[in-house]
């Protein structure tokens, strides 16, 4: 049975082959890919990130969940887990992350949606720990992970193994928190 989370004002579901065209819609622009490497998709790239979002969700029973905002759209992002696909001091870990259409953004959307997710993983997969990452200059994306209550640690930061080396969106810092306890 899929799993689907319920906010107040969001619905974050698996994907249906609607989606397809907002999300290569969405990762055409500029402006959301911004600190993405490696920046605008293509059609065919787009197609091909779905894919692996979905062969995630097969493999693992969580992935990027599509952010719907009843009343409003279908689809107004991603939203969602997924262990990174490189080894890194840090990995194997969980990561939470988000990526919403230009249009949905400065509404605190990610941010209820992303505490969503990292509730369903901290309370139905036991994650012990969630963590998030971006690149130096992403200041709303930090904003986001401090708002969930995510710290960040500078010796931390690491250099993402895969862009290459010299790349101006290479260095990455790290934010993380922990499962509360009872």
């Amino acid at each position: 049975m899929p799993t689907v989370l319920h906010t107040d004002r969001l619905l974050l579901r698996e994907w249906t082959a609607a989606d397809r065209d907002a999300f290569a819609e969405m990762s055409r622009d500029p402006a959301v890919m911004e600190y993405l490497y490696p920046g605008p998709l293509s059609r065919e790239e787009s197609d091909a990130a779905a894919d692996r979002i979905q062969a995630h969700f097969q493999l693992r029973g969580f992935g990027f969940w599509v952010l719907e905002i009843p009343s409003v759209t279908s689809f107004a992002g991603l939203v969602g887990l997924a262990v990174p696909r490189f080894d890194a001091r840090f990995t194997p870990c969980v990561e939470v992350g988000w990526r919403l259409a230009r249009g949905h953004w400065g509404r605190g959307y990610a941010v209820e949606a992303a505490a969503a997710a990292m509730s369903h993983g901290f309370h139905h997969l036991g994650l012990e720990e969630i963590v998030a990452m971006t690149v130096p200059g992403n200041v709303r994306s930090w904003r986001v992970m401090e708002n969930l209550g995510m710290k960040r640690d500078p010796r931390d930061d690491f250099e993402h193994p895969m862009l290459p080396e010299g790349h101006p969106l290479r260095h990455h810092v790290l934010y993380r928190k922990k499962r509360m306890r009872k």
